[in-house]
């Protein structure tokens, strides 16, 4: 198929509706983005909101960070305090034998979710600093749209 064709085809692909077959999400702390990736490429990126705490990796439970690392997107929890979540497999076995090394919890309930329920300032200007306990934070538009493109269990690496 000639390169032409192939252009032609991928337009017309992505204008009747195809998505992306999202294989890895990958966040970057510190640039307060998180791509969602097709076989190494980029193929969607949002500005997040993180803990409170961002730099480094989750300890203990109320740190307000972000765990770092490599985790699985497991299931999308519908009812919480904010609009639509999507679960993060933190803590793994070694997050739970490091923080009972030091003798605290390690908490949980880490997820990717919209703005809190009931929130009536701006996304924009929400999103414009940290303000979750540890969680990934997008608007609740950017929310549907993740759930729409991201399968449950699909990995998500996390790095500062």
């Amino acid at each position: 198929m000639s390169i032409k064709w192939l252009s032609l085809f991928l337009c017309c692909s992505l204008s009747m509706g195809a998505q992306a077959a999202v294989d890895l999400v990958k966040v970057d702390k510190s640039k307060r983005r998180m791509y969602l990736m097709e076989e190494g490429v980029v193929v969607k990126e949002y500005r997040i909101a993180l803990g409170a705490n961002p730099k480094g990796h989750k300890q203990e439970e109320g740190d307000n960070r972000t765990p770092e690392g490599d985790y699985t997107l497991d299931y999308i929890i519908e009812d919480s305090a904010f609009y639509r979540s999507v679960h993060i497999s933190y803590p793994d076995a070694i997050d739970r034998l490091e923080a009972h090394r030091k003798g605290v919890l390690p908490g949980g309930d880490i997820k990717i979710h919209g703005l809190k329920n009931g929130e009536t300032q701006s996304p924009q200007y929400i999103q414009s600093f940290d303000w979750t306990n540890g969680c990934i934070a997008i608007t609740n538009e950017e929310m549907e749209e993740f759930i729409k493109l991201v399968k449950m269990g699909t990995p998500i690496t996390i790095e500062w």
